[in-house]
């Protein structure tokens, strides 16, 4: 599948981090997400309940990050991309990227990060 349905640079605030002092205070997330669907339905009729909307993406993406605390990255991607996948079904695959720019690392660093991508089963 070659169509897709993306948004980048998407940014909120959250309580994720190992250790009890990244969760004291909300941290800037960053996030990126393809979801790969065939769009020709949405392309032919105009019609938005064929595609991806993307503001229901986004909100999708708030609550995870904003409502729940996860301690890895891993974590808050995997559950991002079950949440994606559960409600748009026409999504064949979606790839979920998290940064966290403010990783509590001895060095300089812009950010760490993670990659998941999941196919419906």
């Amino acid at each position: 599948m070659s169509d897709q349905v993306f948004l980048r640079g998407m940014e909120f605030e959250g309580r994720h981090g190992v250790s009890d002092e990244e969760r004291a205070d909300p941290q800037v997330i960053e996030l990126d997400i393809d979801l790969d669907l065939d769009l020709r339905p949405a392309g032919t009729t105009d019609d938005l309940d064929k595609t991806a909307n993307y503001a229901r993406v986004f909100e999708i993406c708030r609550a995870q990050v904003e409502e729940h605390s996860h301690r890895l990255l891993e974590a808050l991607g995997e559950q991002i991309a079950a949440d994606l996948l559960a409600a748009f079904a026409a999504a064949e695959r979606v790839t979920v990227t998290v940064r966290k720019p403010g990783v509590p690392i001895d060095g300089v660093l812009d950010h760490a990060g993670v990659r998941l991508e999941r196919t419906r089963a």
